[in-house]
């Protein structure tokens, strides 16, 4: 069985939920890069706006002024794909210029207008999630007729409007975006029955790192949750999930390899 790939978070933000303020210096966030990579990171994910819930949004130039130095910097350093986590086109666009390869929006290409001709005029891979309101309303009482089958809706409704605007689907990434407009029977869901995502027949990536309904379960605080983000990561093996994006790269990898061993046993 095939190893996920594990994508490394890294936010050079004073805010975000988890590392908000660790990371926001150029220095700061090529030495975390570094770590990353030593750390078995396939992929590098750096976001400049936190998107946790209730998040206030962050300027174009504020966000520019975020990543770019620090995609410039770790592009100088090391060869490992880099993705750029925002909704702003602008955004993207330059930080394909300093060095990215992907492009992962959270708002699936709905929040910029501008985002689907720079997808257009390119050729890289692009990372859709789905996501109810927006971070700062989107964890108030979130409702689903039922929450599977809402977010493929979704994910059909995109996909074929892709098609429609020349976008080949090979270049599309799922994400069903846990914590993101989702109540914590919500988030148990999507991970019970991700392989329905799968069906869609396009990769899948699984964010759920440190994220609120590991708190809620587990009473755990956020820099304490790594174990549990670990045990969720291996378990989304039987899914075949394609990409992992989490904090602790070293323990998510750790436990992937044990979960492959064990299930490419004879």
């Amino acid at each position: 069985m095939a190893i996920p790939k594990i994508m490394g978070i890294l936010n050079v933000t004073p805010d975000s939920f988890s590392d908000g303020g660790q990371f926001d210096s150029t220095a700061s966030a090529c030495s975390q890069a570094e770590a990353l990579v030593v750390s078995g990171a396939d992929i590098i994910d750096i976001g400049g706006e936190s998107t946790r819930p209730f998040a206030k949004p962050v300027t174009v130039r504020e966000e520019l002024n975020r990543v770019i130095p620090a995609i410039s910097a770790i592009r100088s350093a090391f060869s490992i794909p880099l993705s750029i986590d925002t909704t702003k086109a602008e955004v993207a666009r330059q930080a394909l210029a300093a060095g990215a390869n992907i492009i992962n929006d959270i708002s699936a290409l709905r929040k910029d207008p501008a985002m689907l001709p720079l997808v257009q005029e390119t050729s890289v891979p692009v990372i859709m999630m789905h996501m109810q309101g927006t971070p700062g309303d989107m964890q108030v009482n979130p409702q689903y007729d039922d929450v599977i089958d809402d977010i493929i809706t979704f994910f059909k409704e995109r996909l074929a409007w892709l098609q429609e605007n020349g976008v080949a689907l090979h270049r599309i990434t799922l994400d069903p975006g846990i914590g993101f407009g989702k109540s914590l029977n919500h988030n148990l869901s999507i991970l019970k029955h991700l392989a329905a995502f799968k069906a869609l027949g396009c990769p899948l990536l699984l964010g759920h790192s440190r994220k609120g309904f590991i708190g809620d379960i587990t009473g755990l605080q956020v820099e304490d949750r790594d174990l549990p983000t670990a045990v969720v990561s291996a378990l989304s093996c039987a899914a075949k999930v394609d990409i992992i994006r989490v904090h602790n790269v070293a323990a998510t990898y750790q436990a992937l390899q044990m979960t492959t061993a064990i299930q490419d046993a004879e």
